[in-house]
């Protein structure tokens, strides 16, 4: 049995609000799966705020993870996080 070769081809980096707007995506999608199968949202924000948030920690440090929630009251309040539902 043969294996295929691994290309050897450089990448282009590829920028950072394009990888942001790629990850959305899958996390949108995967969200849509979990509430079908069920889970409540609640949950699913709670968990999905856990992961994010031991991501930071593990990246950048826990002082570093601290520093950049500090700001989150504020941008929650600014309606940087409000989401516009369409009115039926």
């Amino acid at each position: 049995m043969t294996t295929p070769e691994r290309s050897t081809h450089m990448r282009e980096p590829v920028p950072d609000h394009e990888q942001k707007r790629v990850a959305l995506s899958y996390l949108n999608e995967a969200w849509a799966e979990a509430r079908l199968d069920g889970v409540d949202g609640d949950c699913l924000a709670q968990a999905c705020l856990f992961t994010a948030l031991a991501e930071f920690v593990s990246t950048y440090g826990e002082e570093a993870a601290a520093t950049f929630t500090e700001g989150l009251a504020s941008r929650i309040r600014n309606g940087e996080f409000s989401v516009d539902l369409p009115r039926q």
